[in-house]
């Protein structure tokens, strides 16, 4: 008699029996992005024998970027969450061996707005700076100002101080988060339900309404744009220079010090099921691996649809697929420049100026066209050279129709690019010219290179429909099924790469308690 059917046979009791002989503390994951790879670091320090299967080349997923022609093109990294040595989620980043060597920038400008009347707003990292400009703009928007810049102060509580604070500082901040909670509970609640559209609809200045719009997101839940600002305020979201792939670099190194596999282009198709426990997974080559747990940290759809086959729902699991918004699919310009840009202040986010008249670009018509400047980064350019990138808005289904057919899908991105660097010529007089790289990503890329679903780059957006699952997270099982997991962006909406790590981090605390042990950070 075959393992199988002593499975069959005795489900629970023989499925325990076997797999602690073949070895209950084997872990596979799926995905080796920033949850992936947490998930794989906390896994080893706290005893489990961990292998992680990518589908790509090389770790971190979303977290990625690549070289062209001597410029390096980011993907991802903008600011990061935890880079002051006196945050808590510096602690964090110290736990997964991403901060040795690593030297952060932090920047006076969140995101400079021009205006086609040559008025610019300008989104201040510091509070007093920012609400005394936005007041000059528009002293009759005084009242919903106050109430946006409170509201910054008001979630500034939430940023505690690291392990090597004081205990008496550490013990006021929880004090005073404590506090918080109690008295502005409701106020959170309003701010949670209040989109950018929302507020946008109270201010009467056109300016301020336009560039508001431009900063963020529309749908998304105006909390946690406030806490952006709180970081950026105590300088605990600065960008760390190299940018995007030291980072998962980073990680990679930590996982395999502990004894962490990684197998890349080792794309899982299927999780094997039996009986309402995992068994492992099938690679897309046939072989199958076996283990006692299996962790997703890959795209939810593809995990829940397509690996699983839909097995295991339920009607709240479904709604989210089919009603929550995600995160915009994207068209991605990258270029390297032969030119400085020293005119231009250093920003977060970047700036967005006005078009001369409108331009469709890939079936969107644009009116502004948003640019990211790496010039805070001398690493990603040869000397007196720039990375620059424009990234736009864009539907996942005219591109996934044009991938049909290669001559159309890479004419459509030549176009694209043609019209980008026209309209960059407005803004940069003979920049045309001063162009040496030039690369297009479409949705469709990120999800050859990555699986997310319709090319979205961080899976669901906080909105008022589901920002309480900040304060009551998200499950990371499935219904019915045993010893299956999930970590990342599709059980955490907002994204993000401290998102990723707490994801996985949070799995693996669960995981312990499931097994009745400690769970440990400590490990080297």
């Amino acid at each position: 008699m075959n393992g199988r059917q002593l499975i069959r046979e005795n489900n629970s009791i023989t499925y325990h029996i076997i797999f602690g002989i073949m070895g209950k503390n084997r872990i596979i994951i799926v995905g080796g992005g920033f949850a992936g790879l947490a998930a794989g670091i906390y896994g080893q320090k706290n005893g489990y024998s961990t292998e992680i299967f990518e589908m790509h080349d090389k770790p971190g997923g979303l977290c990625t970027s690549w070289d062209r022609k001597g410029f390096t093109i980011d993907a991802c990294i903008h600011w990061l969450v935890g880079s002051n040595p006196q945050s808590s989620f510096h602690d964090i980043w110290e736990e997964v061996g991403l901060l040795p060597g690593r030297e952060f920038v932090d920047m006076e400008l969140y995101m400079r707005y021009e205006a086609s009347d040559g008025r610019e707003v300008n989104f201040w990292s510091d509070i007093d700076r920012l609400e005394k400009h936005l007041l000059e703009i528009s002293p009759a928007d005084a009242g919903p100002i106050r109430e946006f810049t409170n509201g910054i102060r008001m979630v500034l509580v939430f940023d505690m101080s690291g392990k090597e604070a004081p205990l008496w500082q550490r013990l006021k901040e929880k004090a005073a988060l404590g506090w918080a909670m109690a008295t502005k509970g409701a106020l959170m609640k309003k701010w949670m339900n209040t989109t950018i559209v929302d507020f946008i609809d109270r201010l009467k200045e056109p300016l301020l309404k336009e560039a508001f719009r431009e900063i963020w997101i529309p749908e998304f839940s105006l909390f946690f744009m406030l806490f952006t600002f709180a970081w950026l305020h105590k300088r605990n979201a600065g960008y760390p220079l190299g940018g995007s792939m030291p980072l998962s670099k980073a990680l990679e190194k930590k996982y395999l010090h502990l004894g962490g596999q990684i197998h890349y282009k080792s794309k899982v198709e299927k999780i094997l099921t039996e009986n309402g426990n995992v068994l492992g997974v099938v690679l897309a080559d046939g072989s199958e691996q076996r283990a006692y747990r299996v962790i997703s940290a890959a795209d939810g759809y593809t995990t829940i649809f397509k690996m699983l086959e839909g097995k295991f729902t339920s009607p709240a699991l479904l709604e989210q697929y089919e009603k929550w918004p995600l995160f915009h699919s994207l068209l991605f310009v990258g270029l390297g420049v032969n030119r400085t840009f020293e005119e231009v202040p250093l920003t977060v986010s970047g700036f967005s100026f006005p078009l001369k008249e409108p331009v469709e670009i890939a079936g969107v018509t644009l009116s502004r066209l948003p640019v990211h400047l790496y010039h805070h980064d001398p690493s990603l350019a040869p000397p007196g050279k720039t990375a620059l990138t424009v990234m736009l808005e864009s539907d996942y289904g005219f591109w996934k129709k044009l991938s049909e057919n290669r001559q159309a899908y890479l004419a459509a991105k030549e176009e694209a690019f043609e019209k980008v660097i026209a309209c960059l010529e407005q803004r940069f007089p003979g920049i045309t010219a001063q162009v040496e790289m030039s690369d297009v990503a479409t949705p469709t890329t990120f999800e050859r290179y990555t699986g997310n679903w319709k090319g979205s780059f961080e899976g669901w957006l906080i909105t008022p429909q589901n920002a309480m699952t900040m304060v009551k997270p998200m499950k990371q099982t499935l219904p019915g099924l045993n010893h299956f997991y999930m970590c990342g962006q599709w059980v955490e909406p907002g994204g993000g790469l401290p998102t990723g790590i707490h994801s996985g981090r949070r799995l693996i605390k669960s995981i312990c308690k499931e097994d009745k042990k400690k769970f440990t950070v400590s490990a080297n």
